[in-house]
């Protein structure tokens, strides 16, 4: 098991080779909140066409949205994937979002973490990695978001098993780093980038990994 430092020096071996990553690519927590609903199942090239549709026609405020038919939401939403699905877990979110929190995301904010998650994890089609995406990225919650990026690249460096759940795969960086917004922010998106160009899912680039 690696110490806090170890955990540390990983992220300060993939900052110097990658720099700040300026994730997640959002002009309002709204639209991060959004975005970590689409991105299921998906690559973020289609959820970026998906966002860019619902900003043309007006559509990406909480009310507003709210009140769009189901079927033309998911109209909208279409290059996202699984758009009737999603659709409906977005409509599932703005439910809760506007009874529990009005739609304001400065309410939401001041609530706590713990309080915060179990809401989320409440609405249909919200998993924890969708939750504490939401948390960290749009609401600034220090929580650590775990996702298939992040997993691959422990198991091939014999950080974790492959039967490691996802709490557990948390609790690892939760209990070995500053509980800091910005730094997990920062750290799982240098661990999105190294999943991206060096630790493929087929053909991985091992021999210039930053990490070896």
């Amino acid at each position: 098991m690696l110490e806090s430092q170890a955990w540390l020096k990983i992220y300060k071996k993939l900052y110097a080779k990658f720099g700040p990553q300026h994730w997640w690519p959002a002009d309002s927590p709204f639209e991060m909140m959004v975005g970590a609903i689409l991105t299921q199942n998906t690559n973020w090239q289609n959820v970026e066409r998906a966002i860019h549709n619902l900003k043309s026609h007006n559509a990406l405020s909480p009310k507003k949205m709210h009140k769009i038919n189901i079927r033309r939401l998911a109209s909208l939403i279409r290059s996202a994937g699984y758009y009737n699905i999603k659709a409906k877990r977005l409509r599932s979110f703005l439910d809760f979002f506007l009874k529990v929190y009005n739609g304001d995301i400065r309410g939401m904010r001041a609530a706590s973490t713990e309080s915060l998650r179990q809401g989320l994890l409440s609405v249909n089609g919200v998993g924890p990695e969708t939750a504490d995406s939401i948390l960290l990225y749009a609401l600034d919650k220090p929580v650590f978001v775990v996702d298939a990026y992040t997993r691959r690249v422990l198991i091939r460096h014999g950080l974790i098993t492959e039967d490691s759940d996802y709490g557990q795969i948390q609790d690892l960086f939760m209990r070995n780093l500053k509980k800091d917004a910005r730094l997990f922010n920062e750290y799982h998106a240098l661990l999105v980038k190294l999943g991206k160009d060096y630790c493929l899912k087929q053909k991985a680039r091992c021999q210039v990994c930053p990490l070896m």
